[in-house]
């Protein structure tokens, strides 16, 4: 019996849908563990946990198209630096978000881990003052 296909297939569209509390701050956290893509010198492959924390403004990413955007990464040659910029500027691009936050920490090779972190902060918004609760 032949393998059957998957069902959903890599790519680099992220759907959103519309925040469905837009009139306050809140943060929205997302661990990516299972992220891969290829060193661009040596065609290896470089394993990274993703964590994503972003205040949506008007939409939020849709979960499914993330992770098949996530997917698409998996045979390119990328430098760490350049991946995590490229992703955070797609999730922007498609989310218009009031901040994000993307830490891209990547598994060792060679004796080294990297970790790089990228933030974007829509102009004017700031965020308000931390909360400090009695234990």
């Amino acid at each position: 019996m032949a393998p059957h296909p998957p069902m959903t297939a890599p790519t680099k569209t992220l759907e959103t849908f519309e925040n469905p509390s837009p009139e306050r701050d809140y943060t929205i956290r997302m661990t990516i563990p299972e992220f891969t893509c290829l060193c661009p010198k040596t065609g290896q492959p470089d394993f990274a946990t993703l964590h994503l924390e972003y205040v949506p403004d008007r939409a939020c990413v849709e979960l499914k198209s993330l992770k098949l955007y996530v997917w698409s990464y998996r045979d390119q040659g990328a430098f760490h630096e350049a991946v995590t910029n490229r992703i955070l500027a797609d999730l922007v691009a498609a989310t218009a978000p009031r901040f994000m936050r993307l830490s891209a920490h990547f598994n060792v090779r060679g004796g080294i881990t990297t970790t790089v972190v990228a933030e974007h902060r829509s102009s004017g918004w700031q965020a308000a003052a931390p909360v400090s609760l009695p234990p």
